[in-house]
């Protein structure tokens, strides 16, 4: 038995802004677990967030061993490479900007530091079967 656990997610926007879904694939010890929902006006940066805060915050206790599977350069490089100088910059980007969507940075921020988390990129719309499945959940999930 492993105690390592895969997550997929996946994030979709009708319009961007407009309404959007997220969906979240959660697998362990042989165990599945899906996930959803949606926003009557968002982004599909912002779904693609929420997809990873919704799976993390479904795990039981800290210390998880992660494989966390994303379609998303925008929250891989996020959480692999920027997020640590926005928070040292108090929230500002390299240009002094403020951080768009600060507030699910936070969050996220507050999560991936509980797990050991290793992050996969995989090509959204290219067959991989895992992929396929939570781009259909959150496509589903988008409020019409």
């Amino acid at each position: 038995m492993s105690n390592k656990i895969e997550i997929y997610t996946d994030g979709a926007c009708s319009g961007n802004p407009g309404p959007g879904g997220w969906g979240a694939l959660l697998r362990w010890n042989g165990h599945e677990k899906e996930l959803s929902g949606g926003e009557d006006e968002t982004t599909n940066n912002r779904m693609e967030m929420m997809a990873v805060i919704k799976a993390l915050e479904a795990l039981k206790g800290q210390g998880k061993e992660i494989d966390l599977y994303t379609d998303s350069k925008y929250v891989m490089q996020g959480i692999e490479e920027w997020l640590a100088g926005w928070k040292a910059r108090g929230w500002k980007t390299a240009a002094k900007k403020p951080v768009k969507n600060q507030d699910l940075w936070m969050q996220i921020d507050e999560l991936v530091v509980q797990h050991k988390i290793k992050f996969h990129w995989v090509k959204g719309h290219a067959g991989h079967p895992d992929n396929e499945r939570v781009d259909q959940l959150a496509v589903n999930a988008v409020p019409r």
